[in-house]
């Protein structure tokens, strides 16, 4: 895995364990081991499609299922878009997703930062896909909705909270 994957991977699980553990003080019934597996995971197939003949969410979920990894497959393969969509429940699944679209690289930041920088470097020339990215984060900022409700910090203070592990 390139170094730049591996940053990015490892501050994911930092954002997704830590509300994780902020959902479970809650008493919201979420496994914190299998956040942290599936924000480690997420992007194992990176570096195969990088070249763009692969789908890397997709490609990624097939490697858990060929190893049997079959309660992480969805949060890897569905850590760009939630394709079974999302009924306002916050899992691991949604854990994973969001704390994914927190992190730029290998920094945190808002929504619409990673927003802008996805438009940015994957669809600049593109206004269809533009529109996808969009709605995708409109999802997002529910789900961020669901996430936060009761805990006791904003989305934006979840930059200056989040402990170093």
């Amino acid at each position: 895995m390139p170094e730049h994957i591996r940053a990015h991977s490892l501050v994911v699980r930092q954002v997704a364990e830590f509300l994780a553990r902020q959902l479970v003080q809650q008493g919201k019934p979420v496994c914190v081991e299998l956040v942290v597996a599936g924000a480690l995971l997420h992007d194992i197939a990176k570096a195969l499609c990088l070249d763009g003949d692969c789908l890397h969410a997709e490609r990624g979920g097939e490697i858990c299922r060929e190893h049997g990894y079959f309660e992480l497959m969805p949060l890897v393969a569905e850590h760009v878009q939630l394709f079974r969509g999302f009924t306002d429940q916050c899992g691991e699944r949604e854990i994973v997703y969001y704390a994914d679209k927190r992190v730029r690289h290998d920094q945190v930041v808002s929504l619409e930062e990673r927003r802008d920088d996805l438009i940015r470097r994957y669809a600049a020339d593109d206004p269809p896909r533009q529109d996808i990215i969009r709605q995708n984060f409109q999802i997002c900022r529910r789900l961020e909705r669901c996430i936060f409700t009761g805990l006791p910090l904003t989305p934006a203070e979840l930059i200056i909270r989040l402990p170093r592990f």
